[in-house]
């Protein structure tokens, strides 16, 4: 005969394996450009380039990221999951983004228009191959 005890340890033991087999995030999606030079920051920092980041990884982001504003300084962890082109994607890559601009006053113009989030060259170049105009992505704001 099978005690409680056991049948209990056991169905917690399946339940434990049963949520292993999913990924629980609170990520969102999206889609994501690129940009090259001349980057200045006019939404976020006046124009002034000291404000990005030394390693080049930053962005601009979509009017629903915009915040009014308040989206300058913030940081996203970006992962691209899909794109028209096979094997676009580098697997299993994530960068680190700090917004310093909106998108739609940028004065780089992205390489597609409607993108989420727009990446620096050096940031997209991370975790896409450049070639891509536009991939899918994750993001997460940290």
């Amino acid at each position: 005969m099978i005690s409680y005890r056991q049948t209990s340890s056991s169905s917690f033991l399946h339940l434990f394996l049963l949520a292993s087999l999913f990924h629980f995030s609170n990520a969102d999606v999206g889609t994501a450009s690129h940009y090259g030079p001349p980057y200045t920051p006019t939404a976020c920092f006046g124009g002034d380039a000291s404000q990005f980041p030394t390693n080049n990884l930053f962005a601009a982001v979509s009017e629903g990221l915009w915040d009014n504003g308040a989206a300058c300084g913030r940081q996203y962890v970006v992962r691209c999951i899909s794109s028209a082109s096979p094997r676009t994607c580098v697997p299993g890559r994530t960068v680190q983004v700090r917004i310093v601009d909106r998108a739609q006053t940028a004065v780089s113009r992205p390489s597609t228009g409607g993108a989420t989030i727009v990446l620096s060259t050096t940031a997209f170049r991370s975790i896409a191959a450049i070639s891509a105009r536009s991939i899918n992505i994750e993001f997460q704001q940290v």
